[in-house]
């Protein structure tokens, strides 16, 4: 699974949606493949749904073409134990999450038919706690 190397901090503050409100400005662009899944509402995503996304999609495509995931989980989200008293400081970290807004690419994919790709993107989708939508890379 996803997460990364090290940390400056441990523990990070986590707003509630605060920067998620508005339209990604970046991340919003098909870059590098053909096709793309594009999120259609703000979410954090944990660890676990982005590698069942791509697990999904990469057994649909049957290891054929390239698959590229535009979204990294860097952000640690904590928990207490189960029936503990509150207060005694923040939590340990449980897992990772990357937050998401509305545009965000969330994989490419290139090198395959469009029928298959857009039906190994509905089926990644489908894992996702977010609504996403297929894209196509417009040519110019």
């Amino acid at each position: 699974m996803l997460s990364p190397k090290r940390l400056t901090y441990r523990k990070r503050q986590r707003r509630s949606y605060c920067g998620l409100r508005e339209n990604a400005t970046r991340g919003n662009n098909i870059s590098f493949g053909e096709f793309g899944l594009v999120a259609e509402a703000q979410k954090y995503l944990t660890a676990r749904q982005i590698e069942a996304a791509r697990v999904a999609m990469t057994r649909h495509l049957k290891r054929g073409g390239k698959v590229w995931i535009r979204i990294f989980p860097d952000v640690p989200y904590t928990k207490k134990p189960a029936e503990t008293r509150m207060g005694k400081g923040k939590g340990n970290p449980e897992m990772w999450i990357a937050p998401v807004q509305r545009g965000t690419v969330l994989f490419e994919v290139a090198g395959v038919p469009a029928d298959l790709a857009r039906r190994a993107m509905e089926l990644a989708a489908s894992k996702l706690p977010v609504r996403a939508r297929f894209v196509q890379k417009a040519h110019a």
